[in-house]
């Protein structure tokens, strides 16, 4: 599941909206949209997160997470570090190779150091 299919399944939740329902009201298929919760599609597009946005009916801040959200949630990620340190390379590597048998408590911990370090590294 991505961040984003995690908060649209929360919200649909919340409110007590099947996904049938939903799917119907933004006109796609319920296939997609649990493609989509499921992280088994690419990220939406700009005009498929504005008709979330518009359907849930949120302003402001959470208007603006799940904007974030949705830039967050690519299931297929490439990254690129030509040009980068060699511990770039390594990292990204060592992660792709690790990541799936990491368990919630250990991808919490590195998602807080990474947050931790970008933001340090701005300043």
């Amino acid at each position: 599941m991505t961040p984003l299919g995690a908060k649209i399944r929360e919200l649909r939740n919340k409110r007590g909206v099947s996904l049938k329902d939903m799917a119907e009201e933004l006109s796609v298929s319920s296939a997609y949209l649990s493609a989509l919760e499921h992280g088994k599609r690419g990220k939406p597009t700009w005009f498929m997160v504005q008709r979330i946005i518009t359907y849930f009916n949120v302003i402001w801040d959470e208007a603006e997470e799940i904007q974030r959200l949705a830039e967050l949630s690519d299931p297929k990620v490439t990254i690129d570090t030509s040009g980068m340190a060699p511990q770039a390379t390594e990292l990204a590597n060592r992660l792709a190779g690790a990541i799936g048998g990491l368990s919630t408590e250990s991808l919490a911990h590195l998602l807080h150091q990474v947050r931790t370090a970008a933001a340090k590294d701005r300043v």
